[in-house]
């Protein structure tokens, strides 16, 4: 599909945006960024998880990505599972009447090939394929941004994941390892580019009206309880991350170090309370935070961080904070490895406290020249989100492209 010499592009933003992950939003803002800045002309709508927070927060229409409102509780009820089974039927009309039009649709980053997390084939998966096969089907060209992608071992799930990927018109990944991770589902990847995650292209957010305390450490949290392999699991991994994390946070309390604990996800503040509720302290307390761009401002003026969530690590590493990676999986350990800290990097399924007490206290006495080699690779980052916006242009916008300026990044 493509509109007539002179008349704007129309683009659609589509994935579980304005659900409660911060990550994600994020990804969001940092696309709207750029059309903002590059394409104002264009028309800008969403086909999200939470329309009425994206409408609120970014100003653009937004539009139910399901038809059934249940569509991530569990149905246990023969009536729940009837409204699922029907909606699926009903999101193929709604999805391909919402594709149609658009000549464009663009999904910001987020992990959208990958399942480290618990994740169903006939949830998001099943969603991103629609949309891919009716962008096929109507010639809108949609677009996969930064993404993440790993190994499924769930046939299903991965059969979906490779068609999607197969089908759209662009795609680009937020680390090597995802593009590997494409090919060995059979995907060919020969003209596909990696780049940073999209959150490092945000503007760096203002400064707090006041600095942290001296020695603050950030502690980001996460509802973990494994990937889509851990089910049997799922209990158990939680259980040790909270203890080990409940006795990382209580020595450094005992140790008279002030700690922030921030979420990234509504569903992470749980884990918040059974950290406060354990560790009774004045000198442990909660932030809240509604966008990256807060999580950002508490990880700058904190002394060091401790974060699990993926997002989480990039505002702090965006930040120029040294940072300690609770890491649940692969993208974890390449992100850690991108920004020069890959020897801070600790397993979130096996939370030995003695042993993260011993790497925190490796990564504060290198504490000076970890911020030097941040500052080195945030440059780096950004130059490199400059180079894909530009490549996004001219896959995206054609008939634009030859007017727009290619920021100079040497």
């Amino acid at each position: 599909m493509s509109p007539a010499y002179g008349t704007p592009v129309r683009v659609g933003v589509f994935g579980l945006l304005g659900s409660g992950n911060l990550g994600n939003d994020g990804s969001l803002e940092a696309v709207l960024g750029y059309l903002r800045a590059e394409h104002p002309e264009a028309p800008v709508d969403a086909l999200c998880g939470g329309p009425e927070v994206v409408t609120a927060r970014y100003g653009i229409p937004a539009t139910r990505l399901h038809w059934y409102r249940g569509e991530y509780r569990t149905a246990s009820r023969a009536r729940a599972v009837v409204g699922k089974g029907l909606g699926k039927l009903v999101d193929v009309f709604r999805t391909a009447a919402w594709v149609r039009r658009h000549d464009v649709v663009i999904v910001p980053g987020m992990g959208v090939l990958e399942a480290t997390l618990p994740l169903r084939p006939w949830g998001f998966p099943y969603s991103l394929f629609l949309l891919c096969a009716t962008g096929r089907l109507f010639g809108t060209r949609v677009a996969l941004v930064s993404v993440g992608a790993a190994a499924i071992s769930s046939r299903p799930t991965r059969a979906l994941v490779r068609r999607s990927a197969r089908l759209a018109t662009y795609r680009s990944y937020r680390d090597t390892l995802s593009r590997d991770a494409l090919r060995a589902m059979g995907v060919d990847t020969t003209h596909d580019e990696v780049y940073p995650d999209l959150a490092f292209s945000l503007p760096a957010p203002q400064a707090g009206p006041e600095p942290g305390a001296p020695g603050t450490v950030c502690v980001g949290v996460m509802a973990f309880h494994g990937g889509d392999d851990d089910r049997a699991r799922a209990d158990e991994i939680h259980r040790r991350y909270l203890d080990g994390t409940i006795r990382f946070v209580r020595t450094l309390a005992e140790e008279g170090r002030p700690v922030r604990l921030v979420t990234g996800d509504g569903v992470d503040v749980p884990v918040v309370a059974a950290i406060l509720d354990a560790v009774d302290s004045p000198l442990v307390t909660a932030a809240e935070t509604a966008s990256l761009a807060d999580l950002t401002r508490e990880m700058a003026v904190a002394d060091t961080v401790v974060a699990t969530r993926y997002h989480n690590l990039i505002c702090a590493l965006k930040a120029g904070t040294p940072t300690l990676a609770l890491s649940y999986a692969a993208k974890s350990d390449a992100l850690m490895a991108q920004m020069g800290l890959e020897a801070y990097c600790h397993p979130a399924r096996e939370v030995d406290a003695d042993r993260l007490l011993e790497q925190f206290r490796a990564l504060e006495r290198s504490s000076a020249e970890l911020r030097r080699t941040l500052a080195e690779r945030n440059l780096a980052a950004a130059r490199r989100l400059d180079h894909q916006f530009t490549a996004l242009t001219r896959a995206l916008f054609p008939a634009t492209a030859p007017t727009h300026a290619l920021r100079e990044t040497s």
